[in-house]
């Protein structure tokens, strides 16, 4: 029974990530990464698994209208702002 409802779940989970991750690789990617705008068919098709499994965050980032990816943020990035020598 568990295993069932956890299939299903994954299933759904997955299904609206194929709904989503079709038209955000071919036209979406490039609003929120402008650097993909001169991505490839072959790129494309690759980001299509990627935009699958995290479809929630990808959609949250286009509907904030984001432009470029965040930052790295790291413990030697934040030092380095700091102006800390390690």
């Amino acid at each position: 029974m568990i295993p069932a409802v956890f299939l299903a779940l994954a299933g759904i989970y997955l299904g609206c990530g194929l709904l989503f991750a079709i038209p955000f690789a071919f036209i979406g990617v490039q609003k929120i990464d402008p650097h993909a705008a001169h991505g490839s068919c072959g790129f494309r098709l690759l980001i299509i698994p990627g935009a699958m499994a995290l479809w929630p965050l990808l959609l949250r980032r286009r509907i904030a209208g984001l432009k470029e990816p965040p930052d790295e943020s790291n413990a030697h990035r934040r030092a380095a702002q700091k102006g800390i020598a390690t």
